[in-house]
């Protein structure tokens, strides 16, 4: 193979079940929709559990479905637009479908219950386990692709191309040293790579792939070296991460709209408030402590972007936007309750066509951008339009004390699955009666560990469990953990797999 973006990890000659396509990035596509992780993406959390309100909802499939849809969309207006032709061939490319292959892929390691899944293994790999890389969907997305997704007599993921591969990494090192020096560094850091708040010493909040993977991250990112930093996404990624803000932005708005969670009164009281009040004065002590005050919210928000992104951040802007989402989302769809209706669904589907053709015409490639910015990104006014609908999200759906409630038994059922297997694990009289899939993910985190490693065992079984439960949907998971307490009577059953 001639073009080193389309280079595989395994070889250029390994067939897989469903290669039906010419093109390698096409079949990058065929191997990834045809993988049980991304079928298994229909089963676990986007923003509200599926398993809590049906079809009325997006799931991380259907989320995954809509990345690559509007990824696919950015990508071809790019490839078209003269302006930006010899730009993009001088980052390393823009194939549309290398864009949406990425986008397909890019949740294929997000654990039961979404983000809460993630922040709950985390935690659990790094304190309870000793594994200093812990756990990240993105990097376990990493991991899957390339490493853990096939069992036989070798272990190659679905040996993807490079420029795939590439484009999956929306954030591009290790947790804590790859590449040197380590993003986390540098002032600012990239966005994600800064360490989390609570644990300085504790590497990248978020990182791209695990320290067993950097080999297959280093391959991927040979193509494009001299192109764009290390540090930095590829042009393609850039436009895979892009769509997923415009994805989360608009649709996940719809499915709280559908489900009549988010209510006009409270948003409309916040954006109304902040508009017809100066709240520019009031100290940052004195707005920490003003939560309940309408408008008090929005303009914190305002600050963090002033903190966080004054390479674009802007007042006027700004103040655009929140009467952009008020006079659209609030005085528009939020208007009238969703009630099934044919005008109600066309009302949804309007809103969110509207909003996304407006953000995905605005998308504009630079040679320069911001530490905290991709190569292809938002114009300033509708990149400050979709900070706004995500604080519409974070404020009036993820801080409500109901989805709390629910979360922190998702949270504790995490826990204790983890906690049981582990004990399973550790049982002697259970060894030939384990399920297979865990013991193949126990042998494959021997491998990676060298001879010598401390508790060597001990970290490879964690590191399995972890693998393992990542992998369950959000209904396996409670169906596993009922059968391992001893809270069902059904012996056989189809609810996971053993």
């Amino acid at each position: 193979m001639d073009d080193p973006r389309a280079r595989r990890l395994f070889g250029d000659s390994l067939v897989a079940p469903g290669d039906l396509a010419t093109s390698p990035y096409r079949v990058d596509r065929d191997r990834i929709v045809s993988s049980p992780f991304f079928a298994r993406l229909g089963g676990v959390t986007q923003v509200i559990s599926p398993g809590g309100v049906g079809l009325l909802v997006h799931n991380r499939l259907t989320h995954s479905l809509k990345v690559a849809q509007v990824g696919r969309a950015i990508a071809e207006r790019l490839a078209a637009d003269t302006r930006y032709a010899d730009l993009l061939e001088k980052l390393g490319g823009c194939d549309p479908d290398v864009v949406e292959a990425a986008a397909l892929a890019h949740d294929l390691g997000h654990p039961p219950f979404g983000h809460l899944g993630e922040r709950v293994l985390d935690q659990l790999a790094r304190q309870r386990l000793g594994l200093r890389d812990g756990f990240e969907g993105n990097a376990q997305s990493y991991r899957i692709v390339t490493s853990t997704e096939i069992r036989g007599q070798a272990t190659i993921g679905l040996n993807l191309t490079a420029a795939t591969r590439a484009a999956i990494l929306k954030y591009p090192w290790t947790r804590r040293t790859h590449p040197a020096p380590h993003p986390r560094l540098m002032e600012p850091p990239p966005r994600g790579a800064a360490a989390p708040p609570d644990d300085p010493d504790g590497g990248s909040l978020k990182f791209g792939a695990y320290s067993t993977e950097v080999e297959d991250m280093v391959q991927a990112r040979l193509p494009f070296a001299g192109r764009v930093a290390d540090w930095q996404q590829t042009a393609e990624a850039s436009v895979m991460d892009t769509a997923d803000d415009i994805a989360y932005a608009i649709h996940d708005l719809e499915d709280v709209h559908r489900v009549g969670v988010l209510q006009q009164g409270s948003v409309a009281a916040e954006l109304s408030a902040w508009q017809r009040s100066s709240f520019a004065a009031v100290p940052d002590e004195e707005l920490a402590h003003a939560q309940r005050r309408p408008g008090s919210s929005i303009e914190a928000l305002r600050r963090q972007l002033h903190r966080k992104d004054s390479w674009i951040s802007d007042d006027d802007a700004f103040a655009a936007a929140v009467e952009q989402v008020r006079a659209e989302l609030v005085d528009g769809l939020l208007a009238a309750p969703f009630d099934g209706s044919l005008d109600a669904e066309a009302q949804v589907a309007a809103f969110s066509a509207n909003w996304t053709r407006r953000l995905v015409e605005s998308i504009e490639v630079t040679e320069n951008p911001a530490v905290r910015s991709g190569h292809v990104l938002l114009a300033p006014a509708q990149w400050h339009e979709v900070q706004v609908l995500k604080f519409v999200q974070n404020r009036f759906v993820l801080a409500r004390p109901d989805l709390a409630l629910h979360q922190r038994g998702q949270a504790r059922l995490v826990g204790s699955l983890v906690e049981a297997l582990l004990s399973w694990l550790a049982d002697p009289d259970e060894t030939e009666r384990l399920p297979r899939r865990i013991r193949d993910l126990v042998e494959l985190a021997e491998a990676e560990l060298p001879e010598g490693t401390p508790d060597r065992i001990y970290r490879a079984r964690g590191r399995a469990v972890i693998d393992y439960v990542a992998a369950l949907t959000d209904s396996q998971a409670v169906a596993l953990m009922d059968a391992l307490s001893g809270r069902t009577r059904q012996l056989w059953t189809d609810a996971f797999v053993l």
